[in-house]
């Protein structure tokens, strides 16, 4: 029984962890913004999740949304996920990437992302109790 509630909450447990992996590669960011030479970096979320739920991924493809948004590995990786610098939108003069409009708009979703993740996991952990004990 347990391994049937287990594969039930297995995507939802890879997506939370790589929510948290790249909440704190934003915030980094984030407390970065004034580091001369510091390269901006995220994940691909997508390809990421698909990775950790199939078991690959080191093996995954670069996707992103948008040919401008992250460009080459960092050389860092997150639960098996390549880490991608991100492509300057305005350069700085000293050669940090960090666009803090842009790291700020993708800490609020991810940060929204990860709330409605974990009401959802809640929500079907209390159904799942509830089936139990009726």
């Amino acid at each position: 029984m347990s391994s049937r509630i287990d594969n039930m909450f297995q995507f939802h447990q890879a997506a939370l962890n790589l929510r948290a992996a790249r909440q704190e590669l934003i915030a980094s960011n984030i407390a970065n913004a004034d580091t001369p030479n510091y390269k901006a970096k995220d994940i691909d979320f997508a390809s990421a999740l698909q990775g950790a739920i199939s078991g690959g991924g080191a093996k995954l493809p670069m996707a992103a949304s948008a040919g401008t948004n992250l460009n080459g590995p960092s050389g860092d990786t997150v639960m098996g996920a390549p880490v991608l610098y991100r492509n300057v939108l305005q350069p700085s003069a000293d050669g940090n990437t960090v666009d803090m409009d842009v790291e700020r708009a993708q800490f609020a979703d991810n940060a929204l992302r990860y709330e409605a993740s974990v009401r959802f996991v809640s929500d079907k952990a209390k159904d799942v109790l509830a089936a139990l004990q009726g």
